[in-house]
């Protein structure tokens, strides 16, 4: 199997670069895996489409303005991490300017880098850390090809976003509103998007990448609603990642923190959850491998060329599908 497998030819029209103005006005695709068909619905539809006996699983990490800018503009900074408050790890541009040793004052706070990992993140150390919903933006996935606005603060953000730590939205559940939410069986847990969702796989073979880190919480009231389900149906990659991490090692969900690396891409058979509701991912992306493993990677690449054939929305502001 190689990286290449995943690929898939997408008009750049198609890319939604600004999300609709009712949330869950998205269209949906519906996927079943054991037929192989494949309906076109919309968002709404989720609740005659989706069995009862579903308990749905979400992720309710809030995403924050990670992105800050020098005084003088010269340097940019996105916020991956902070291990505690005065300590920021950084992607920086350019980051030739950035070497260890320089400093950079953004309002009145002073940062020195003093760090610098294989990635190439800076570890910045603050005299006093900025207040990054002063100085902040939010940092949009590059396909938008735009800077955020006012709008994106309440759009990029799923409506029941209430624990700050990640970079980019768990974008599955945009679609909410809290009125359709209440229709379900629902419960919660945290995975803080970090940038490396939108790192690239650059080699051939996908075994070989790198996967990125990302922290998770998941509380006992949550742990206990799941051991209980029927069946459970995954909001989003993130929140697959986090219960498919846990499903290794048990057969039974209790409460955990921690960091999940886990790739998951063909063969990989996906024991922890029976449904999954996901936005359209890039060509060749670790989301789109992911989702490969738990459809098939043929069926989903025919999923993917009929979106296009339909004109579906694609990425983070774009439409979705549901895939039983």
């Amino acid at each position: 199997m190689k990286t290449s497998d995943f690929h898939y030819d997408l008009p750049e029209e198609l890319i939604a670069s600004r999300p609709l103005s009712d949330r869950a006005s998205s269209r949906m695709m519906l996927i079943e895996k054991e037929t192989g068909k494949i309906s076109h619905h919309h968002f709404r539809d989720l609740r005659e489409l989706l069995p009862p006996e579903y308990l749905l699983v979400l992720n309710d990490t809030k995403v924050i303005p990670a992105r800050v800018f020098s005084n003088d503009g010269t340097v940019e900074l996105v916020r991956t991490d902070a291990p505690d408050p005065d300590h920021w790890w950084c992607l920086v541009r350019p980051g030739k300017k950035m070497k260890i040793g320089r400093t950079v004052t953004v309002g009145a706070s002073t940062g020195t880098v003093v760090s610098i990992n294989e990635k190439g993140e800076r570890l910045i150390h603050w005299n006093e850390a900025p207040d990054i919903h002063q100085h902040g933006q939010l940092a949009l996935p590059h396909y938008m090809a735009r800077d955020a606005d006012a709008a994106d603060f309440s759009r990029y953000q799923t409506t029941y976003a209430r624990q700050e730590g990640a970079i980019a939205a768990p974008t599955a559940g945009l679609h909410f509103t809290p009125e359709f939410l209440e229709l379900f069986a629902h419960t919660f847990l945290t995975l803080h998007v970090g940038v490396g969702t939108f790192r690239p796989v650059k080699v051939d073979h996908p075994e070989e990448h790198d996967m990125h880190s990302e922290r998770y919480h998941l509380n006992q009231d949550a742990a206990v609603k799941m051991n209980q389900a029927q069946k459970i149906a995954a909001i989003g990659t993130t929140v697959t990642r986090v219960l498919e991490h846990l499903a290794k090692d048990s057969e039974s969900f209790t409460e955990s923190a921690g960091e999940t690396d886990i790739f998951i891409y063909p063969p990989y058979q996906l024991k922890a959850i029976d449904a999954l509701v996901t936005n359209f991912h890039l060509p060749c992306s670790t989301l789109l491998m992911l989702v490969s493993a738990f459809a098939g990677k043929d069926l989903m690449l025919e999923a993917y060329r009929k979106a296009v054939e339909e004109r579906y929305r694609f990425y983070s502001y774009g439409d979705c599908m549901l895939i039983l």
